[in-house]
C-alpha cells in the first residue's frame, strides 16, 4: 500500500496556529518548512496563514478563518489545504465538509513523503505500518486520501456494514506488518551483535544536513543523496578499516524533523536503534541554515525520545562552503567540527578526532577482555 501521493498540480493553503503571540516566530519558521515538505511532495504552495488563537474543537481554527477559505479555494485554485498542527480525524471531516477539499495535516503529509521516498522492502513495510496506524481512526471518508487499500469488495459478511469490514482489514493488515517488522528487527540484533566488538559510528540529524553526502565520503560509499528532504529512510552501514587503526562501522541513518509522527518513530524503531547501539553519533548540522541551533534542539528531542540520549556527541557544523563567514554559534561543551561534507573542507581533522577515539575504544576493549580472561 502506498499514499496517494500529492501530484504536481495540486495548490496547496497552508496554515499555522499560534496559541499566544510570543509563539508566532516559532510557529512562523515551522510553515517555511512545511512549505519545504509541500514542495517535496510535489505541490506547489500557494498561500499561507498564521493564525493566533486557542484551537477551535470543531474547525481547528475558527470560523471566521473557514469562509475566508472558501473564497481563496474558489478565487486562487487552491484544492489542498494543508495544517501544520495535527488534526482530530472529526477537525478533518469538518473542515473538508465545509471547503469542499481534501485537508490534511503535518503528520500525514510526512507520511507522503516518506511512502515516495521508501525504497527496500523494510523501509516499505515500516511507512506502510505507519500510514495505516495513522489512518486507522479517520476511516470514514478517508479513501480519498489513500490508494490500494482494499475496500473489502465482495468479502463482507452478513450484518457487517462496509466500515466495519474496513477496520478489521486494516487491523488485519497491521497485525501482519507488525510481525514482520519484529521479525526484521530480530534479524538485524544477530547482526548487530556480530559488529558488538567493532567502534560503532551513526550518523545523525535533520533531514538535508548531509549525513549522506558526510558518510559517502567517510566510506567511499554511493548512497543517493539529494538536495530535499528525507532521501534517506533506510540505515545503512559500511565496515571501514582503510585509513583508521583498526575497523570502525559508520551508519547512515533516516533524517529527523520537527514534529516527527509519532506513528512514524515507532514503526521505524527497529532502524532507529542503530542509533541507540552507537559507540559514537556523528550529529550534522546544516550550519548555512539561519534556523540551524532550533534544529540541533529537535534532534536532541528525538534522541531522547529513542533512548539514546546519553550517546557521547560530536557536531558536525556542515556545509560551511556555503558561507562566506562562519555564523556565531552558541557556547557547547562537545567536540565540534566545521566542514564542507561535499568539497572535503575539514575532512582531515575529523578523520584524526575518530581514529584517536577508535584507539581509545580498542584499548579499553581489550582492558575488559583481558580482566574476563584473569
Amino acid at each position: 500500500m502506498e499514499m496517494a501521493r500529492v501530484e504536481s498540480r495540486e495548490r496547496a493553503y497552508l496554515i499555522g496556529m499560534a496559541r499566544t503571540s510570543r509563539k508566532k516566530s516559532n510557529v512562523k519558521a515551522s510553515l517555511e518548512e512545511l512549505a519545504e515538505l509541500t514542495t517535496s511532495a510535489g505541490a506547489a504552495v500557494g498561500g499561507s496563514t498564521l493564525q493566533t488563537r486557542p484551537p477551535d474543537p470543531k474547525y481547528y481554527i475558527g470560523k471566521g478563518l473557514v469562509e475566508r477559505l472558501k473564497d481563496e479555494v474558489t478565487v486562487n485554485g487552491t484544492n489542498l489545504i494543508i495544517f501544520d498542527d495535527a488534526l482530530s480525524p472529526a477537525q478533518q471531516r469538518n473542515l473538508e465538509n465545509a471547503l469542499g477539499i481534501k485537508v490534511i495535516d503535518r503528520s500525514i503529509l510526512i507520511l507522503n513523503i516518506f511512502a515516495q521516498h521508501a525504497r527496500t522492502a523494510a523501509a516499505k513495510m515500516q511507512v506502510e505500518l505507519a500510514q495505516l496506524e495513522y489512518m486507522l481512526p479517520r476511516l470514514t471518508g478517508a479513501w480519498t486520501h489513500f490508494s490500494r487499500l482494499g475496500g473489502g469488495i465482495g468479502t463482507r459478511g452478513p450484518g457487517e456494514t462496509q466500515l466495519e469490514t474496513d477496520r478489521r482489514q486494516v487491523r488485519t493488515k497491521i497485525a501482519f506488518l507488525k510481525k514482520k517488522i519484529e521479525k526484521l528487527g530480530k534479524q538485524r540484533e544477530i547482526q548487530r551483535k556480530g559488529r558488538r566488538d567493532l567502534f560503532k559510528v551513526s550518523l545523525i540529524g535533520y533531514t538535508n544536513a548531509g549525513k549522506s553526502t558526510l558518510f559517502n565520503n567517510l566510506t567511499k560509499a554511493d548512497v543517493q543523496i539529494a538536495d530535499q528532504l528525507f532521501t534517506t529512510l533506510d540505515s545503512t552501514t559500511r565496515v571501514m578499516s582503510q585509513g583508521y587503526p583498526h575497523k570502525i562501522i559508520f551508519t547512515d541513518t533516516v533524517g529527523f524533523i520537527k514534529k516527527l509522527p509519532h506513528q512514524l518513530v515507532a514503526s521505524f524503531r527497529s532502524t532507529l536503534e542503530e542509533v541507540t547501539c552507537a559507540d559514537l553519533l556523528l550529529h550534522v548540522v546544516d550550519v548555512s541554515d539561519e534556523d540551524c541551533q532550533e534544529k540541533v534542539t529537535q534532534t536532541d528531542l528525538v534522541l531522547r525520545e529513542i533512548g539514546a540520549g546519553e550517546i557521547d556527541v560530536v557536531l558536525i557544523y556542515n556545509k560551511i562552503d556555503l558561507l562566506d563567514d562562519l555564523p556565531q554559534l552558541p557556547p557547547t561543551d562537545r567536540v565540534s567540527f566545521h566542514i564542507s561534507a561535499l568539497s572535503g573542507t575539514g575532512l582531515d581533522t575529523l578523520k584524526d578526532e575518530l581514529s584517536a577515539r577508535l584507539q581509545r575504544f580498542s584499548a579499553q576493549s581489550l582492558k575488559v577482555r583481558e580482566s574476563f580472561a584473569d
